[in-house]
């Protein structure tokens, strides 16, 4: 008798489909994207795009880079979210969890401003599905 394939997902297929859950909870009017930080096959922090906690969401309140057409990939100061990567980041952090060693999964390539986060923060890895319209991006 032969065995049979593994018939699980791998871990990259693994924690990707769960960034594109993650991503649902996004509050962006432009792009719904989430982030996990995993280290030794560990989910050890989320995070989705959208405003600070306690600040209205541009779902709530309409997206200024739309009313002005600004392009995607352009002007990050006039957004009032934050990235997913930031977030994940910001969460670990908030729950005291080093993220030192650990890789980043992403529904969307990291922008220039978050991949420098990231590899100040010491991801040592990233992963993502789809790209992003940032010409400096990684």
């Amino acid at each position: 008798m032969t065995e049979s394939p593994d018939p699980r997902l791998s871990w990259d297929e693994y924690f990707m489909s769960i960034t594109r859950l993650v991503a649902q909870r996004a509050t962006c009017l432009r792009r719904k994207v989430g982030a996990i930080l995993v280290r030794d096959k560990r989910i050890i922090s989320t995070g989705y795009n959208g405003a600070p906690s306690r600040i209205s969401h541009c779902l709530e309140v309409g997206c200024l880079r739309e009313a002005r057409g600004v392009p995607s990939g352009e002007r990050h100061e006039l957004c009032r979210g934050l990235h997913a990567e930031q977030n994940a980041i910001i969460q670990a952090a908030l729950s005291g969890v080093s993220v030192e060693g650990a890789s980043l999964y992403c529904t969307n390539q990291p922008c220039a401003i978050c991949s420098k986060m990231l590899i100040n923060a010491r991801i040592v890895g990233i992963a993502y599905g789809e790209g992003y319209a940032d010409t400096l991006a990684v």
